[in-house]
C-alpha cells in the first residue's frame, strides 16, 4: 500500500508521515508512506494507491481528482487528525479509502 501525502512544501507532514509510519509498524501494516509539496503530486501520483491532501491545499483536490481520473481516491485529510499529528487516524483514512469503506 502506497500512501501519497500533500502539502504546501511536503514539510509540515514530514512529522505526520513518521507518525503514520510508527502506526503502521505497530500493527504489521506493510505501506510506503511519503509527502510532497503541491507541485510535485504529478511526479510520484501514479506511485501512489491513494492521495491525501493537506487542509491548507484542499483547493487543489478537484485538480488532483482531474489528474488521477479516478485511478486512486483523493481526499482531504480530516483537519483535526492534522492539526493534532494524529498518525493513527489519517492512517485509518488512508486504508479505509483503499478499501473502499469510505
Amino acid at each position: 500500500m502506497n500512501i501519497l501525502l500533500c502539502c504546501s512544501a511536503g514539510m509540515s507532514t514530514s512529522l505526520l508521515v513518521t507518525k503514520m509510519e510508527k502506526s503502521a509498524a505497530d500493527q504489521g501494516i506493510d505501506c510506503k508512506i511519503w509527502a510532497v509539496g503541491s507541485s510535485e503530486v504529478k511526479n510520484y501520483i501514479n506511485q501512489a494507491d491513494v492521495l491525501l491532501v493537506g487542509p491548507q491545499v484542499r483547493f487543489l483536490i478537484t485538480q488532483f481528482q482531474k489528474d488521477v481520473g479516478g485511478r486512486i481516491p483523493v481526499e482531504a485529510i480530516n483537519p483535526m487528525h492534522y492539526g493534532l499529528c494524529n498518525g493513527q487516524e489519517v492512517l485509518n483514512q488512508a486504508i479505509a479509502l483503499i478499501k473502499g469503506d469510505s
